[in-house]
């Protein structure tokens, strides 16, 4: 990737930090990292500096990583934020899935994984690992009665959204449809403009939440 993106790291431990800034670094689409051991020192990061992905832990002390990723993203829509924890419990990840996280991963993912993970974010894909697409099929089959409004979703729209739902990219999609990326592409953008949504993970969840498939 020749475009570099600026990556803060919002981790309370600085062993880490340190671990994560170290394979950041040898990434060729890092430009700046920068550092927040809290919240707070988040938000101040944030408002100083220009940063395109935020990697968030979800055990911090005070403001926990949870209310952080919500109000992150109320303030800064266009942030692509990647959930780095221990934590895997199912009303904490269902939070940051609404609030629209575009990665849900597990600390223990090794670092060559994770550097391209971060990739896929950066094209616009979703990743989440097995535990987090578990507990998005168990919200699919627990959303028991059929949406009022089907926001006006063409057939192939609600195609689209089902594949989105599951966590399939655009290239992904495009061959599950035998369609092309850029038809894929199209889809997506007006299936958020019809949702009134900001990105896929929120459509994602919109869908899941209001049963929009059925």
């Amino acid at each position: 990737m020749s475009a570099k993106y600026n990556i803060l790291i919002v981790e309370d431990h600085a062993l880490t930090r340190f671990a994560l800034k170290t394979s950041l670094r040898e990434a060729d689409f890092t430009g700046e990292i920068f550092e927040a051991s809290c919240a707070q020192e988040a938000y101040e990061q944030l408002a100083l500096f220009n940063i395109d992905l935020v990697i968030m832990d979800l055990g911090l002390p005070g403001i926990n990583g949870v209310q952080a990723t919500q109000e992150i993203k109320k303030m800064h829509k266009k942030i692509k934020i990647i959930i780095l924890t221990s934590h895997s419990e199912e009303e904490e990840v269902l939070k940051c899935l609404e609030a629209g996280i575009c990665a849900y991963c597990s600390k223990d993912i090794k670092p060559d994984k994770l550097i391209e993970l971060i990739k896929d974010i950066l094209k616009g894909n979703l990743w989440f690992d097995s535990t987090v697409s578990q507990y998005i099929l168990n919200a699919k089959k627990t959303t028991r009665q059929k949406a009022d409004d089907d926001y006006n979703l063409t057939l192939k729209e609600k195609k689209v959204l089902s594949l989105l739902a599951d966590g399939n990219s655009n290239q992904q999609i495009a061959k599950k449809l035998n369609i092309s990326v850029n038809t894929a592409k199209v889809h997506v953008c007006n299936i958020l403009q019809k949702l009134s949504v900001d990105d896929r993970t929120q459509a994602a969840i919109k869908a899941i939440k209001e049963n929009i498939l059925g």
